[in-house]
């Protein structure tokens, strides 16, 4: 069992990731950070909690423990960006999404991302080329879902007050056509407002496990934090959740059901 994640294996031909529910500090890198930094408060909270009912469903689930503070999951290693002209949050990112320094003094060094990438970033991404390759071994297909949440306003990161659903397919690119159009269509038709390749059209991990010829169907749902938990407190609501995973269950079924189909 690695230390920097924790996997559930299952028997359905569906990965779900969750990059960014991370809390883990290294005591080093703590001794390092602001009082904002360590607060982490651009963790993508409780979204290993909404999302443990896909064990039922026969998924795998991947579940970071360290923060995205240490390094961002959802982010290559070339630390390129994936929003070119927006801002960028960075593969270990110096500031939280409110513009506050997470250090102290100082940043974050070249010696310490190839570190950081090493010890953090590469198993997780070695698990889920993993995982994704036995799945297409043994079913002919594999699906991952991304699974992220994030609160309904950040000022500078978008304007105004996120849809709750942002489903994303990297343009319709990372999967087949009609799993994203159904996905959206599920989503739209539920009780929450939704998108479709919107502000958030999905990170590293949809665009480069996204492979439609060899049959491998990414996608990633953003959730604006509104629909499941108090947004101020930081408290999961338990009934808003238990309506959310109805709709989150009937679009991660109907994925399986479509690329099944090929």
């Amino acid at each position: 069992m690695s230390d920097v994640f924790r996997f559930f294996e299952g028997t359905a031909p569906l990965l779900v990731s969750v990059p960014h529910d991370g809390r883990r500090l290294p005591a080093d890198l703590q001794a390092r950070m602001s009082a904002e930094g360590r607060a982490i408060p651009d963790t993508d909270w409780h979204v290993a909690r909404l999302y443990d009912f896909v064990r039922d469903l026969g998924a795998h689930l991947l579940v970071a423990d360290y923060s995205r503070y240490v390094v961002d999951l959802n982010r290559p290693a070339s630390d390129e960006s994936l929003y070119p002209g927006q801002v960028a949050t960075g593969l270990c990112p110096e500031r939280t999404f409110a513009g506050d320094d997470i250090y102290m003094a100082g940043g974050v060094s070249a010696e310490d991302i190839a570190d950081r990438v090493a010890t953090y970033w590469q198993p997780y991404h070695t698990q889920i080329r993993t995982v994704l390759d036995a799945l297409r071994k043994q079913h002919g297909f594999a699906v991952i879902w991304d699974a992220h949440s994030i609160p309904s306003r950040v000022p500078r990161l978008f304007d105004g007050e996120l849809p709750v659903l942002n489903v994303g397919t990297h343009g319709g690119r990372s999967c087949a056509p009609a799993i994203g159009s159904v996905v959206y269509e599920i989503a739209s038709s539920s009780p929450y407002s939704a998108i479709l390749n919107g502000r958030f059209q999905g990170g590293f991990i949809t665009r480069h496990y996204g492979d439609r010829a060899n049959h491998v169907h990414a996608v990633q749902l953003e959730i604006a934090q509104r629909a499941y938990m108090d947004e101020v407190s930081g408290i999961y609501d338990t009934e808003k959740a238990t309506r959310l995973r109805g709709t989150l269950r009937t679009m991660l079924e109907t994925c399986i059901e479509i690329a099944e189909r090929g």
